[in-house]
């Protein structure tokens, strides 16, 4: 059967979650694999792999659990390797770059910041902000709503100057948040979200993050955030020994 892989530690970690339930339905049996003077918290592999609810949820406790006790490198969710052995070769092939990271990610945790525009809001800050648009807008409205290419004009007008201010405060919240990680994360860009970062932050001194967080939300009414965190960094790990699962 193949192995499962939900995260690599340090072999003398104090606090492996061996005897754990882990994902699949009946809950797979967490246990280790040591190599390298490492150790990769492992499960057996449920057939027909998916991203349920139960599974992530089970995958992210066991790294909860053990991150509780030390550091830990956390796979992505369906993470599987051939057997244990394969896990064990890995492990002693890649043991200086894992233990590498692992002295960098010490005592790391990461916060997931999603940051989208309140639609009314932002048209506000748009129309307050932008000379030409209210210009165009309150001549349409002295027209008694302006033909039906001054609407589209004015519709494209507003859509590129939206667009403009995204691309702008974007890169507001980026330059505002990184002083505060000692390393950033963009995820790839999604429909909805102006901008998606992971910040990999020293666990004690996370609240310096959070505190500017709130600074840009009362700065910055049209902008709304979604924080997620803390998490074990997983947008700072490497490629583990385990592929994803296929299909």
């Amino acid at each position: 059967m193949s192995t499962y892989v939900y995260g690599i530690a340090d072999a003398d970690h104090p606090s492996l979650p061996e005897g754990m339930e882990g994902i699949g339905s009946p809950a797979l049996t967490v246990r280790t694999v040591k190599g390298g003077g490492l150790a990769a918290l492992v499960s057996d592999a449920p057939d027909n792999l998916r991203p349920k609810r139960r599974d992530l949820l089970a995958h992210q406790n066991v790294l909860s659990e053990a991150g509780g006790g030390g550091t830990v490198l956390p796979m992505r969710f369906g993470s599987v390797a051939n057997d244990d052995d394969a896990v064990a070769a890995a492990l002693e092939e890649r043991a200086k770059h894992y233990q590498e990271r692992l002295e960098a990610l010490r005592d790391r945790v990461e916060y997931n910041v999603k940051v989208q525009h309140d639609e009314e809001a932002v048209l506000h800050a748009v129309m307050a902000g932008n000379p030409d648009v209210r210009a165009l807008a309150q001549s349409n409205r002295d027209a008694g709503g302006g033909s039906h290419e001054d609407k589209l004009r004015l519709g494209e007008v507003v859509a590129k100057a939206v667009q403009a201010r995204e691309v702008q405060d974007a890169e507001a919240v980026h330059a505002a948040l990184e002083p505060h990680a000692d390393a950033v994360s963009a995820a790839p860009d999604s429909t909805g979200w102006i901008t998606n970062l992971s910040f990999l932050v020293d666990r004690a001194s996370s609240e310096h993050l959070l505190t500017a967080i709130e600074q840009l939300q009362q700065a910055h009414p049209h902008l709304v955030f979604r924080l997620n965190g803390p998490l074990p960094p997983y947008s700072f790990v490497e490629p583990g020994p385990a592929a994803p699962a296929a299909g």
